[in-house]
């Protein structure tokens, strides 16, 4: 499969001030040196704690946060140098799902407004072919046309994340972030969403980077699965076999700790000891070392590099490092 998004070290610090003068005294690193690659009509899964920089990578990767370094390739362009018309021709490829149904929706907009709007101002239709667009674009997300001249408050969480769904597909994108699209919504709502993203992905052939703190939704959804600590990818591989075969101890205790219906699987493992620490002072070395069951005297001082350890598995562990 062609690549159609690839990331290369990609950075975000966000500056903190204090003192009289308000000046610089620290920096967040809430992304620090990520690269990964999305093929066409590929699901990535990322999954992590809150705080390690999930969303942060997605918006990045649509560049609706700037990046303080790195270089973000779509279709083999940068768009980080891309400004002006140059960029505004590429934005319709790349759109975002939000997580919350409720604030994401303009309230004063009607749906045939929402919808319609970033297909008028493309110039993609307009009179009654973009009637007839949005018209098929509400049929295709599972809802009827007698919904057009509603407004957001009239609409359950799960109508108005289809909503949301519609209008990120208004522009025929070919990459989509969806960031925790189901994890504000009831859970026999979350399914109905899950699979309507399958469909969709596989009828349009879409890439979608699938952002999750459900690691059952993410196994059940994706291709591939990267796993976030701190800033870091510490993990990536197929999702079958991460699940399988799962090699950085931080992987594990995330896998650990997924509810079991299996009435025979009760010998739970211990939860991670301490709290995640904090982005704007993280541990020097290995940034999992605080709270790894399995920390040596190395993990503390050096930063793990990148080893493969078979072909797509890639983990930055000490352990596999001889």
């Amino acid at each position: 499969m062609k690549t159609l998004l690839k990331v290369q070290s990609l950075k975000k610090y966000f500056p903190v001030y204090g003192g009289l003068l308000s000046r610089v005294i620290g920096q967040v690193k809430a992304v620090d040196d990520v690269s990964f690659e999305i093929k066409e009509g590929e699901i990535l899964g990322v999954v992590g704690e809150s705080g390690c920089g999930k969303t942060t990578v997605g918006r990045m990767t649509l560049r609706l946060l700037e990046p303080t370094s790195g270089k973000v390739f779509f279709e083999d362009t940068d768009i980080l140098k891309l400004k002006g018309k140059e960029l505004a021709r590429i934005r319709p490829k790349m759109q975002i799902i939000f997580q919350d149904p409720y604030s994401s929706l303009n309230p004063r907009f009607t749906v045939e407004r929402i919808i319609g709007e970033a297909i008028t101002v493309h110039g993609l239709a307009q009179g009654s072919d973009l009637q007839k667009k949005i018209e098929g674009l509400l049929e295709k997300v599972g809802l009827s046309k007698m919904y057009l001249k509603r407004y957001p408050h009239e609409f359950s969480g799960g109508q108005r994340q289809r909503i949301g769904i519609a209008r990120a597909l208004a522009l025929n994108p070919k990459y989509i972030v969806c960031d925790e699209p189901v994890s504000a919504l009831d859970v026999s709502i979350q399914a109905q969403i899950i699979n309507l993203l399958q469909s969709l992905q596989k009828e349009d052939n879409l890439s979608l980077m699938f952002i999750s703190h459900d690691l059952n939704v993410v196994k059940h959804l994706s291709q591939r699965t990267a796993v976030m600590y701190l800033g870091k990818i510490v993990e990536m591989a197929p999702t079958e076999l991460l699940n399988r075969k799962a090699a950085h101890p931080y992987t594990q205790a995330l896998l650990a700790s997924k509810p079991s219906l299996d009435p025979t699987n009760r010998n739970r493992p211990k939860p991670l000891q301490g709290d995640v620490p904090s982005p704007l002072n993280p541990p020097s070395g290995c940034h999992f070392h605080p709270r790894c069951p399995k920390v040596v005297d190395r993990c503390k001082t050096e930063i793990p590099r990148k080893i493969e350890l078979e072909e797509g598995h890639t983990v930055y562990c000490h352990l596999f490092d001889e």
